[in-house]
Protein backbone atom coordinates (compact mmCIF):
# COMPACT_ATOMS: atom_id res chain seq x y z
CA UNK A 1 0.00 0.00 0.00
CA UNK A 2 1.22 3.56 -0.68
CA UNK A 3 2.43 5.59 2.27
CA UNK A 4 -0.20 7.93 3.74
CA UNK A 5 0.60 9.89 6.94
CA UNK A 6 -1.87 8.87 9.62
CA UNK A 7 -2.43 9.55 13.30
CA UNK A 8 -1.47 12.47 15.47
CA UNK A 9 2.18 13.27 16.08
CA UNK A 10 3.67 14.75 19.21
CA UNK A 11 5.47 18.09 18.97
CA UNK A 12 8.97 17.79 20.35
CA UNK A 13 8.94 16.57 23.92
CA UNK A 14 5.59 18.18 24.76
CA UNK A 15 2.20 16.58 25.19
CA UNK A 16 0.79 18.61 22.29
CA UNK A 17 -0.15 16.54 19.27
CA UNK A 18 -1.18 17.53 15.75
CA UNK A 19 -2.92 15.57 13.01
CA UNK A 20 -1.01 15.40 9.73
CA UNK A 21 -3.41 17.78 7.92
CA UNK A 22 -4.44 21.15 9.30
CA UNK A 23 -6.23 24.28 8.11
CA UNK A 24 -4.24 27.45 7.58
CA UNK A 25 -6.68 30.23 8.44
CA UNK A 26 -5.22 33.25 6.62
CA UNK A 27 -8.12 33.14 4.08
CA UNK A 28 -10.58 33.64 6.96
CA UNK A 29 -9.06 37.11 7.35
CA UNK A 30 -10.09 38.07 3.80
CA UNK A 31 -6.72 37.41 2.22
CA UNK A 32 -6.84 38.99 -1.28
CA UNK A 33 -10.65 38.76 -1.43
CA UNK A 34 -13.52 39.09 1.01
CA UNK A 35 -15.17 36.04 2.51
CA UNK A 36 -18.66 36.20 3.97
CA UNK A 37 -19.15 35.27 7.59
CA UNK A 38 -21.25 32.26 6.62
CA UNK A 39 -18.69 31.10 4.04
CA UNK A 40 -15.94 31.31 6.64
CA UNK A 41 -18.01 29.29 9.09
CA UNK A 42 -18.80 26.65 6.47
CA UNK A 43 -15.12 26.38 5.52
CA UNK A 44 -14.01 25.71 9.10
CA UNK A 45 -16.80 23.20 9.64
CA UNK A 46 -15.95 21.34 6.42
CA UNK A 47 -12.28 21.15 7.45
CA UNK A 48 -13.24 19.88 10.90
CA UNK A 49 -15.65 17.30 9.53
CA UNK A 50 -13.05 15.94 7.08
CA UNK A 51 -10.45 15.47 9.83
CA UNK A 52 -8.34 18.65 9.69
CA UNK A 53 -8.30 19.14 13.44
CA UNK A 54 -5.36 21.54 13.57
CA UNK A 55 -6.26 25.20 13.05
CA UNK A 56 -3.57 27.84 12.68
CA UNK A 57 -4.26 31.57 12.81
CA UNK A 58 -2.60 34.85 13.81
CA UNK A 59 -3.46 38.44 14.74
CA UNK A 60 -1.80 39.46 11.47
CA UNK A 61 -4.40 37.57 9.41
CA UNK A 62 -6.99 40.21 8.62
CA UNK A 63 -6.00 42.30 11.65
CA UNK A 64 -7.68 39.85 14.02
CA UNK A 65 -10.57 38.92 11.73
CA UNK A 66 -9.27 35.39 11.15
CA UNK A 67 -9.09 34.71 14.89
CA UNK A 68 -12.57 36.12 15.45
CA UNK A 69 -14.12 34.06 12.67
CA UNK A 70 -12.29 30.91 13.65
CA UNK A 71 -13.45 31.28 17.24
CA UNK A 72 -17.07 31.72 16.20
CA UNK A 73 -16.90 28.76 13.79
CA UNK A 74 -15.48 26.44 16.45
CA UNK A 75 -17.78 27.59 19.23
CA UNK A 76 -19.55 24.62 20.78
CA UNK A 77 -16.96 22.09 19.59
CA UNK A 78 -15.16 20.00 22.17
CA UNK A 79 -11.98 22.00 22.81
CA UNK A 80 -10.04 18.79 23.37
CA UNK A 81 -10.96 17.58 19.88
CA UNK A 82 -8.71 19.99 17.98
CA UNK A 83 -5.31 21.67 18.20
CA UNK A 84 -5.17 25.46 18.03
CA UNK A 85 -2.18 27.62 17.21
CA UNK A 86 -1.69 31.35 16.93
CA UNK A 87 1.22 33.77 16.86
CA UNK A 88 2.82 36.61 18.78
CA UNK A 89 5.25 39.30 17.74
CA UNK A 90 2.63 41.47 16.02
CA UNK A 91 0.38 43.25 18.51
CA UNK A 92 -2.82 44.95 17.32
CA UNK A 93 -4.02 48.40 18.38
CA UNK A 94 -6.96 50.64 17.40
CA UNK A 95 -6.33 53.09 14.58
CA UNK A 96 -5.34 56.60 15.56
CA UNK A 97 -7.59 59.46 14.38
CA UNK A 98 -7.11 59.95 10.66
CA UNK A 99 -5.01 56.79 10.31
CA UNK A 100 -5.85 54.46 7.43
CA UNK A 101 -5.90 50.66 7.57
CA UNK A 102 -2.85 48.96 6.11
CA UNK A 103 -4.35 45.68 4.96
CA UNK A 104 -1.09 44.12 3.70
CA UNK A 105 -3.06 41.92 1.30
CA UNK A 106 -6.16 41.59 3.50
CA UNK A 107 -9.40 43.34 2.55
CA UNK A 108 -12.40 44.59 4.54
CA UNK A 109 -10.56 44.27 7.85
CA UNK A 110 -11.32 45.74 11.27
CA UNK A 111 -9.98 49.26 11.95
CA UNK A 112 -6.76 48.17 13.60
CA UNK A 113 -3.03 48.56 13.08
CA UNK A 114 -0.14 46.17 13.60
CA UNK A 115 2.70 46.92 16.01
CA UNK A 116 5.82 44.79 16.11
CA UNK A 117 6.29 43.95 19.78
CA UNK A 118 8.63 41.26 21.10
CA UNK A 119 8.71 42.57 24.66
CA UNK A 120 7.59 40.33 27.52
CA UNK A 121 4.59 42.53 28.24
CA UNK A 122 3.75 42.86 24.55
CA UNK A 123 3.76 39.11 24.01
CA UNK A 124 1.49 38.50 26.98
CA UNK A 125 -0.89 41.27 25.87
CA UNK A 126 -0.91 39.90 22.33
CA UNK A 127 -1.75 36.40 23.49
CA UNK A 128 -4.45 37.64 25.87
CA UNK A 129 -6.09 39.57 23.03
CA UNK A 130 -5.93 36.52 20.77
CA UNK A 131 -7.61 34.36 23.40
CA UNK A 132 -10.40 36.91 23.68
CA UNK A 133 -10.92 37.01 19.90
CA UNK A 134 -10.84 33.22 19.69
CA UNK A 135 -13.19 32.82 22.63
CA UNK A 136 -11.01 30.21 24.35
CA UNK A 137 -9.08 30.08 27.60
CA UNK A 138 -5.91 28.64 26.06
CA UNK A 139 -4.21 27.73 22.80
CA UNK A 140 -1.97 24.73 22.28
CA UNK A 141 0.84 26.27 20.22
CA UNK A 142 2.23 29.80 20.04
CA UNK A 143 4.72 30.83 17.38
CA UNK A 144 6.93 33.92 17.29
CA UNK A 145 6.54 35.51 13.87
CA UNK A 146 7.27 38.79 12.15
CA UNK A 147 10.81 38.41 13.45
CA UNK A 148 12.91 38.95 10.33
CA UNK A 149 15.70 41.33 11.30
CA UNK A 150 14.67 41.13 14.97
CA UNK A 151 17.15 38.50 16.11
CA UNK A 152 18.40 40.46 19.12
CA UNK A 153 14.85 40.97 20.41
CA UNK A 154 14.08 37.28 19.88
CA UNK A 155 16.99 36.26 22.10
CA UNK A 156 16.62 39.06 24.66
CA UNK A 157 12.87 39.05 25.30
CA UNK A 158 10.72 37.30 22.69
CA UNK A 159 11.67 33.68 23.22
CA UNK A 160 12.26 34.00 26.98
CA UNK A 161 8.71 35.38 27.29
CA UNK A 162 7.32 32.38 25.39
CA UNK A 163 9.41 29.96 27.45
CA UNK A 164 8.00 31.55 30.59
CA UNK A 165 4.44 31.01 29.34
CA UNK A 166 5.27 27.39 28.58
CA UNK A 167 6.79 26.88 32.03
CA UNK A 168 3.65 28.34 33.60
CA UNK A 169 1.47 25.92 31.63
CA UNK A 170 -0.26 28.76 29.78
CA UNK A 171 0.70 27.21 26.42
CA UNK A 172 1.72 23.68 25.56
CA UNK A 173 4.26 24.16 22.78
CA UNK A 174 6.27 27.13 21.51
CA UNK A 175 8.40 27.91 18.52
CA UNK A 176 8.89 30.09 15.48
CA UNK A 177 7.06 30.71 12.23
CA UNK A 178 8.86 32.02 9.15
CA UNK A 179 9.18 31.51 5.40
CA UNK A 180 12.99 31.55 5.62
CA UNK A 181 14.61 28.35 6.81
CA UNK A 182 18.13 29.57 7.55
CA UNK A 183 17.23 31.85 10.50
CA UNK A 184 14.88 29.16 11.76
CA UNK A 185 17.80 26.75 11.81
CA UNK A 186 19.84 29.19 13.95
CA UNK A 187 16.96 29.67 16.40
CA UNK A 188 16.39 25.93 16.74
CA UNK A 189 20.11 25.31 17.30
CA UNK A 190 20.29 27.95 20.04
CA UNK A 191 16.90 27.80 21.75
CA UNK A 192 14.60 25.17 23.22
CA UNK A 193 11.83 25.32 20.60
CA UNK A 194 9.25 22.55 20.44
CA UNK A 195 8.10 23.22 16.88
CA UNK A 196 8.69 25.46 13.89
CA UNK A 197 6.24 26.46 11.19
CA UNK A 198 8.22 26.73 7.97
CA UNK A 199 6.42 27.97 4.87
CA UNK A 200 7.54 27.30 1.31
CA UNK A 201 11.03 25.98 1.98
CA UNK A 202 10.39 22.23 1.98
CA UNK A 203 8.43 21.59 -1.19
CA UNK A 204 8.68 19.90 -4.56
CA UNK A 205 10.29 23.13 -5.82
CA UNK A 206 12.37 24.26 -2.84
CA UNK A 207 14.68 22.04 -0.79
CA UNK A 208 16.13 24.88 1.28
CA UNK A 209 14.90 23.54 4.63
CA UNK A 210 16.39 20.13 3.91
CA UNK A 211 19.84 21.69 3.67
CA UNK A 212 19.75 23.77 6.84
CA UNK A 213 16.65 23.52 9.06
CA UNK A 214 15.57 19.88 8.96
CA UNK A 215 18.93 18.39 10.06
CA UNK A 216 18.99 20.70 13.09
CA UNK A 217 15.37 19.85 13.96
CA UNK A 218 16.12 16.13 13.73
CA UNK A 219 19.14 16.54 15.99
CA UNK A 220 17.34 18.70 18.55
CA UNK A 221 14.05 16.81 18.56
CA UNK A 222 12.13 19.83 17.26
CA UNK A 223 9.04 19.11 15.18
CA UNK A 224 8.25 20.82 11.89
CA UNK A 225 4.86 21.94 10.63
CA UNK A 226 5.04 22.71 6.92
CA UNK A 227 3.14 25.53 5.26
CA UNK A 228 3.18 26.86 1.71
CA UNK A 229 3.28 23.42 0.10
CA UNK A 230 2.06 24.95 -3.18
CA UNK A 231 4.67 27.74 -3.07
CA UNK A 232 2.01 30.47 -3.11
CA UNK A 233 0.17 28.83 -6.00
CA UNK A 234 2.72 27.75 -8.57
CA UNK A 235 2.34 24.07 -7.66
CA UNK A 236 -1.45 24.44 -7.70
CA UNK A 237 -1.53 25.89 -11.22
CA UNK A 238 1.84 25.97 -13.01
CA UNK A 239 1.00 28.51 -15.69
CA UNK A 240 2.76 31.69 -16.86
CA UNK A 241 2.34 34.45 -14.30
CA UNK A 242 1.53 32.04 -11.48
CA UNK A 243 2.76 33.26 -8.09
CA UNK A 244 5.82 31.92 -6.33
CA UNK A 245 6.59 33.45 -2.95
CA UNK A 246 3.79 35.94 -3.68
CA UNK A 247 5.36 37.36 -6.85
CA UNK A 248 5.14 36.11 -10.47
CA UNK A 249 7.32 33.03 -10.87
CA UNK A 250 10.30 33.14 -13.24
CA UNK A 251 9.85 31.20 -16.47
CA UNK A 252 12.38 28.52 -15.53
CA UNK A 253 10.52 27.74 -12.34
CA UNK A 254 7.18 27.61 -14.15
CA UNK A 255 8.68 25.13 -16.60
CA UNK A 256 10.02 22.94 -13.80
CA UNK A 257 6.62 22.94 -12.11
CA UNK A 258 5.00 21.94 -15.41
CA UNK A 259 7.46 19.07 -15.77
CA UNK A 260 6.61 17.94 -12.26
CA UNK A 261 2.94 18.04 -13.20
CA UNK A 262 3.53 16.10 -16.40
CA UNK A 263 5.23 13.24 -14.55
CA UNK A 264 2.46 13.20 -11.96
CA UNK A 265 -0.10 13.00 -14.77
CA UNK A 266 1.64 9.91 -16.15
CA UNK A 267 0.77 8.18 -12.87
CA UNK A 268 -2.74 9.65 -12.67
CA UNK A 269 -1.84 11.81 -9.66
CA UNK A 270 -2.76 15.52 -9.33
CA UNK A 271 0.29 17.72 -8.86
CA UNK A 272 -1.38 19.26 -5.79
CA UNK A 273 -1.69 15.82 -4.17
CA UNK A 274 2.00 15.13 -4.71
CA UNK A 275 2.93 18.59 -3.38
CA UNK A 276 0.90 18.01 -0.23
CA UNK A 277 2.37 14.55 0.41
CA UNK A 278 6.01 15.26 -0.41
CA UNK A 279 7.10 16.97 2.86
CA UNK A 280 6.19 13.89 4.90
CA UNK A 281 9.18 12.04 3.55
CA UNK A 282 11.24 13.64 6.31
CA UNK A 283 10.70 12.26 9.84
CA UNK A 284 10.89 15.69 11.50
CA UNK A 285 7.69 16.76 9.75
CA UNK A 286 4.68 16.40 12.03
CA UNK A 287 2.02 18.08 9.92
CA UNK A 288 1.10 20.34 7.04
CA UNK A 289 -1.18 23.37 6.93
CA UNK A 290 -3.20 24.20 3.84
CA UNK A 291 -5.48 27.19 3.45
CA UNK A 292 -9.04 27.09 2.16
CA UNK A 293 -11.47 29.86 1.27
CA UNK A 294 -14.52 27.66 0.82
CA UNK A 295 -15.93 24.37 2.11
CA UNK A 296 -15.28 22.90 -1.34
CA UNK A 297 -11.58 23.72 -1.05
CA UNK A 298 -11.44 22.27 2.46
CA UNK A 299 -12.97 19.02 1.24
CA UNK A 300 -10.64 19.00 -1.77
CA UNK A 301 -7.63 19.32 0.56
CA UNK A 302 -8.80 16.26 2.50
CA UNK A 303 -9.20 14.26 -0.69
CA UNK A 304 -5.80 15.30 -2.03
CA UNK A 305 -4.13 14.38 1.23
CA UNK A 306 -5.30 10.78 1.10
CA UNK A 307 -4.78 10.38 -2.65
CA UNK A 308 -3.36 7.03 -3.74
CA UNK A 309 0.19 7.95 -4.80
CA UNK A 310 2.32 5.03 -6.00
CA UNK A 311 5.91 4.84 -4.83
CA UNK A 312 6.95 4.65 -8.48
CA UNK A 313 5.99 8.30 -8.94
CA UNK A 314 8.53 9.51 -6.39
CA UNK A 315 11.26 7.36 -7.92
CA UNK A 316 10.38 8.68 -11.39
CA UNK A 317 10.71 12.28 -10.20
CA UNK A 318 14.13 11.44 -8.80
CA UNK A 319 15.26 9.50 -11.86
CA UNK A 320 14.31 12.41 -14.13
CA UNK A 321 16.22 14.92 -12.06
CA UNK A 322 13.19 16.76 -10.74
CA UNK A 323 13.99 15.80 -7.15
CA UNK A 324 17.45 15.50 -5.67
CA UNK A 325 18.72 11.96 -5.34
CA UNK A 326 19.54 12.65 -1.68
CA UNK A 327 16.03 13.72 -0.69
CA UNK A 328 13.87 11.47 1.51
CA UNK A 329 10.70 10.27 -0.21
CA UNK A 330 7.24 9.63 1.27
CA UNK A 331 7.15 6.01 0.14
CA UNK A 332 5.83 2.82 1.69
CA UNK A 333 9.35 1.39 1.57
CA UNK A 334 11.03 2.32 4.87
CA UNK A 335 14.42 2.09 3.17
CA UNK A 336 13.49 5.12 1.06
CA UNK A 337 12.78 7.23 4.15
CA UNK A 338 15.41 8.19 6.73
Amino acid sequence: MPYVPRGERRLGRTGVRVPPLGLGCAPLGNLYRPLTEERARQTVRAAYDTGARHFDTAPHYGLGLSEERLGRALAGRDRASYTLSTKVGMRLRPLAPGEAVDGQGYTDTPARARVRDLSRDGIRRTLDASLERLGVSAVDIVYLHGIAGQEAAVYDSGFPALAELRAEGVVGAIGFGMNHSHPLARFVADLDADVVLCAGRWTLLDRGAFDDLLPVCARRGTSVVVGGVYNSGLLADPSPGAPYDYVPAPDALVERARRLGAVCAEFGVPLKAAALRFPFGHPAVAGALVGAASPEEARENAGLFTYDIPDALWHALTDRGLLGADLPLPTADPAARP
